[in-house]
């Protein structure tokens, strides 16, 4: 979700930039507020990706953490910070969107519908 290696988490770990828990079985875990953390800080430091045109204003950057689809519909869960945003669209648009579970997203709500963007210039998820 973070597009960085794993020895980079253990250096950040070292570091004190992120704070990780073991599971029972010795691995390393990182809560989800921490990852919300670390991509808030990223994306203040980053220059802003503008999207073309939208009149919505109501915009929340975050994580795509749950997709669930059928042949037409589909579920888009997203953690923006301390929310969460659920989206219904169609697995078209999932299609469409090449959108997969970890990567980043902006949630655009105006009245009560969401729409998912991706910004110009997607990170590769590596």
């Amino acid at each position: 979700m973070l597009g960085v290696s794993i020895e980079t988490l253990r250096r950040w770990e070292t570091d004190g930039r992120v704070r990780m828990e073991r599971s029972p079985g010795g691995q390393r875990v990182i809560d989800m507020a921490e990852v919300s953390r670390l991509l808030d800080e990223r994306r203040q430091v980053q220059n802003d990706r503008p999207i073309v045109a939208q009149s919505a204003r109501n915009r929340f950057s975050g994580v795509v953490t749950r997709i669930e689809r059928d042949r037409v519909a589909a579920v888009v869960e997203v953690i923006a910070g301390p929310h969460r945003l659920v989206s219904l669209m169609t697995a078209e648009a999932i299609d469409d969107l090449d959108l997969k579970v970890g990567d980043e997203a902006v949630c655009v709500v105006k009245a009560t519908n969401v729409i998912v963007e991706i910004p110009s210039d997607r990170e590769s998820r590596a």
